[in-house]
């Protein structure tokens, strides 16, 4: 039993050797391009970032630099490694709901068809285009084939630049409260989101889109997992019914769905793997931003916070590896893939301002019904434009998992109307 299991994940980690002789999609080119391979790098990449920043953080707490530092560095040490107890004077609300009385129902109603079509129009151009950067070929002529772009966490990294500029001109441009967290704790956040981040893209190279969909819904039960392991929190009955309904839907769905052309068995198994590893990492990032909002920071605050050291982390890695100059060069080869890169990068940082402020305006209930129903769309429309087949008992899986998730948002507007404490929806500040 135990050989069987170690073969399993000698296929997971180097799909080539269970091909059979074909060509899966998006092999890789050899032992350095190995997804497991290239995961305990960048681990490793930031490894080298988190580990001294770590010591550096314990070493003035145990000399309490606090009480007894002086000269120039103390503000930034101060802010990075202590933070600061913001002011009853400083705090703002930190999602402002202006409702003025000549709000008439038709004016609800624009901003609730604004905010609908600015998520949707941003998730789904998003999902296109993460599907055709990550599948599909750049240069390809009637000669030669054309190359792929295949490092994911360059993507990130770009990805990730943009959502820094936006939250930092909204934090210039907008009063925010008094920042009181401090700064290293962001790190943790970050390199949750980071990995997941490239799990996600990293697993389009060997599973659907319409998979990787149902594997995002489905993130529900690590996410409770999560909320007992480190936030303490207790769940109603009801939410561990939806959270199997839910994983009977993805199960009908991948069980009845057959392989993608030219795949494997062992590449799929790297799929799954990766998508494990993808809800994993973004359900500890839920989690920890929550555990985060206790500092009163605002949205935006967060977003900037945790891009910062995002950036930090993804370029460290990307200089160590010296594959910064490499994506770049693949950009100047490719204009059209630049295009998409920036588009992807525009779309996901404002998709984060659109989550603010529809949550803002009409409440975490009424966001989750427009991202539940983008999920479902952009199924159809990755169906659609790549060609993806769907047997209709995954179908029916698919619409137990939307079901499902509609009826935890209903269960919520029971318990909040009835005056009881709902569990918090999952921050929404990292979704991509």
């Amino acid at each position: 039993m135990d050989a069987r299991w170690w073969a399993v994940v000698v296929l997971a980690a180097f799909p080539s050797l269970g091909a059979g002789g074909e060509t899966p999609e998006g092999p890789p080119e050899s032992w350095t391009q190995l997804w497991f391979f290239r995961f305990l790098v960048n681990a490793a990449g930031y490894a080298s970032f988190m580990v001294p920043g770590y010591l550096l953080v314990q070493y003035f707490r145990r000399k309490n630099y606090l009480e007894t530092g002086r000269g120039l560095c103390f503000p930034l040490v101060k802010a990075c490694v202590f933070g600061n107890e913001p002011k009853a004077s400083d705090e703002v609300p930190l999602v402002p709901r202006t409702e003025a009385a000549e709000t008439t129902p038709m004016w609800q109603a624009l901003k609730l068809l604004f905010c609908a079509t600015g998520l949707q129009v941003s998730y789904l151009t998003w999902g296109v285009l993460q599907e055709r950067v990550m599948t599909r070929s750049y240069g390809a002529t009637a000669t030669s084939p054309g190359e792929r772009f295949t490092d994911s966490q360059f993507l990130v990294l770009m990805n990730r630049v943009l959502a820094l500029i936006v939250a930092g001109l909204s934090c210039v441009l907008c009063k925010q409260p008094r920042h009181g967290a401090p700064m290293y704790r962001y790190s943790f956040a970050s390199l949750s989101n980071v990995l997941s981040s490239w799990c996600q893209y990293e697993a389009l190279k060997f599973v659907s889109f319409p998979t990787q969909v149902l594997a995002k819904a489905s993130k529900v039960i690590p996410v409770m997992l999560m909320g007992k392991l480190v936030s303490r929190r207790s769940y109603e009955h009801w939410e561990y019914l939806t959270a199997t309904l839910i994983s009977i839907g993805v199960s009908m769905f991948l069980l009845s769905s057959g392989p993608e052309p030219r795949s494997s068995p062992a590449t799929t198994l790297s799929g799954l793997i990766l998508l494990a590893g993808y809800i994993a990492f973004d359900s500890f990032t839920s989690n920890w931003q929550d555990a985060l909002f206790a500092y009163k920071m605002s949205s935006v605050q967060m977003m900037f916070g945790v891009n910062f050291f995002s950036c930090l982390f993804t370029v460290g890695s990307l200089l160590e590896q010296g594959a910064l100059l490499e994506g770049t060069r693949f950009m100047g080869r490719h204009s059209e893939f630049a295009a998409h890169a920036l588009l992807l990068s525009i779309c996901s940082a404002c998709g984060q301002l659109f989550i603010f402020y529809t949550i803002g305006q009409f409440g975490a209930a009424v966001f989750t019904i427009i991202m539940t129903l983008r999920q479902a769309f952009a199924i159809l429309l990755s169906c659609l434009l790549y060609g993806h087949t769907v047997t209709v008992v995954g179908g029916l899986g698919v619409a137990v998992v939307f079901a499902a998730l509609l009826l935890r948002v209903y269960a919520r507007g029971r318990l909040k109307q009835r005056g009881k404490k709902a569990v918090p929806v999952e921050s929404p500040v990292q979704k991509v």
